[in-house]
């Protein structure tokens, strides 16, 4: 089971990720899905048999474990591994740009990232190996892989799924671009949406501006208010944000400036479960 990402160092505003952000639009992505589905056109909505999450309303986040939605929660993101919440839009969590601890032995040893000794490339954070996503041909390998995870999403019953580590680049020794993450993510939706599922864009707030030509429906950010970028995400998803804080004054500065216009709560940074010391649930 996985535990809360927290948001890293706010670094959407440096020049890096500006000329990423502009290569990216300017240049399009490449790559393409490893089945049959459709790609997504460069700037075209989800179709129109996936359904959005609603603007506004009431948010839990669940992904370190099931629990009974507390009273007014209308959606809510669970692990791949659980059950969605029965009469709630439903979004469904999968690391999809780096592999679990204990899945790593379950990767083919050429799809982790390794850099010049041919030592695998850690995320510290959390022991998490990242995906190589560097070629054409690993992202369709890798993506297959992701695939099988989001059909099982579908197969649940879930609405849609969110795929974590979208900024997995920013960890990777520069050994992957922000090209490649978006080239990637491209065939996640591509297959989300022929599942009929939407799917989100996980922080990464700058790439935030090319979400359409990434083919995504709406954001899951963490520590937006916290980190001054709830905005950016309200302006690229046309509000349709939910957002996740970790602390008392994240929780206050997000709902100052987007209380009546986003879906907003605070969690403990373990995601625990009612029962725990750790819980912390708050939406005021």
């Amino acid at each position: 089971m996985p535990v809360k990402r927290v948001a890293r160092a706010a670094g959407a505003g440096t020049a890096a990720a500006l000329m990423a952000l502009t290569a990216l639009v300017g240049c399009g992505t490449g790559g393409g899905p490893t089945d049959t589905s459709p790609k997504p056109d460069a700037t075209a909505a989800a179709p129109t048999s996936v359904r959005l999450p609603p603007l506004h309303a009431g948010f839990d986040y669940q992904i370190g474990g099931a629990y009974r939605p507390p009273s007014g929660v209308r959606v809510v993101s669970r692990d791949r591994a659980a059950s969605p919440a029965p009469g709630l839009y439903n979004v469904c969590y999968v690391n999809a740009f780096q592999a679990q601890p204990s899945e790593r032995g379950k990767w083919p040893a050429d799809l982790l990232l390794r850099d010049a000794r041919g030592k695998v490339v850690i995320d510290r954070d959390w022991d998490e190996p990242l995906l190589d996503i560097g070629t054409a041909a690993k992202r369709e390998r890798v993506a297959a892989r992701v695939n099988r995870w989001i059909d099982g999403c579908a197969a649940k019953g879930f609405d849609a799924v969110e795929p974590d580590n979208y900024d997995s680049y920013t960890r990777s020794r520069h050994l992957l671009t922000a090209q490649d993450a978006t080239a990637f993510i491209r065939l996640l939706s591509a297959h989300a949406h022929a599942r009929h599922l939407a799917i989100a864009q996980k922080n990464t707030v700058e790439l935030a501006g090319v979400r359409k030509k990434a083919g995504l429906d709406f954001a899951v950010a963490e520590e937006c208010g916290a980190y001054d970028e709830c905005g950016a995400y309200a302006k690229a998803f046309d509000d349709r944000v939910l957002v996740i804080e970790y602390t008392d004054s994240g929780l206050r500065k997000a709902r100052s400036g987007y209380g009546g216009r986003l879906s907003i709560v605070r969690r403990d940074v373990l995601v625990s479960t009612p029962g725990s010391t750790d819980y912390i649930r708050r939406t005021r």
